[in-house]
């Protein structure tokens, strides 16, 4: 099964041995990671990586994580990005400050790597709930407009016709669960006979061609029918605290 596209990681932080040890352990997690040092470049730098989610400090030269935040927050395309802190300022003052702020999470150094870890992940997951309850449905990169019922995969419109909307809709929806043919044919095609079950197979064949990197995510469950299979997280390595 091919793996899924990695979840982007936005660090700025002005010390290039902490963006040296968090890129190491977020590139190991499976993340794909850019790490800034200069918080006056971090804005146009952020809008051209993407970011899923961004690491920021607090105490850096120029420009604070508190100014950065705010700027980021005001930024059309980056403000639904969350926000972590990640500062040696540990006081209760510090940390309701951190959250006033908008940010989605505070954490103090040093910090342990598998916590870190832990709590991105969680981060992420509802940022992706909220979000398919929203407008559409998302995994990973691929994103399933329910507005515009189309597909978009890594930011490019992948062309789909009507029928095969409709069935991913259904698989992304229900995600691990196994779906039988029959049911599809009822849900998809309004069909109560079983003996079009080929037709299913047809559909799913041909939209498993347009989903590329995603492709065996859509797994045949012989004899059954079928499953869109949600990325395995990968389990958090126990690495020195930064």
């Amino acid at each position: 099964m091919s793996t899924p596209p990695p979840q982007r990681i936005f660090v700025v932080d002005d010390e290039k041995d902490a963006t040296d040890l968090l890129t190491y352990q977020l590139d190991t997690a499976g993340f794909e990671v850019l790490a800034v040092n200069r918080p006056r470049e971090a804005l146009g730098q952020a809008r051209t990586f993407h970011p899923d989610l961004v690491l920021l400090d607090i105490m850096m030269p120029g420009m604070s994580g508190y100014q950065l935040c705010e700027r980021l927050k005001e930024d059309p395309e980056l403000g639904p990005v969350p926000v972590v802190f990640l500062t040696a300022r540990g006081e209760p003052e510090d940390r309701v400050r951190g959250l006033e702020s908008g940010v989605d999470d505070y954490i103090a150094k040093p910090f342990h790597a598998r916590e870190l870890l832990l709590r991105i992940r969680a981060i992420l997951k509802r940022v992706e709930s909220s979000r398919q309850q929203e407008s559409g449905l998302r995994v990973g990169q691929l994103w399933l407009d329910k507005d515009f019922q189309r597909l978009e995969i890594e930011g490019s419109v992948v062309e789909i016709t009507a029928t095969e909307y409709r069935l991913l809709q259904v698989f992304l929806g229900r995600r691990d669960e196994i779906i039988p043919r029959e049911e599809l044919l009822a849900r998809v095609w309004n069909y109560r006979s079983t003996t079009e079950t080929r037709t299913v197979d047809t559909h799913v064949r041909r939209l498993r061609e347009k989903l590329g990197p995603y492709a065996d995510q859509l797994e045949t469950v012989r004899g059954i029918g079928y499953r869109f299979l949600s990325p395995a997280d990968e389990t958090a390595a126990s690495v020195p605290h930064g």
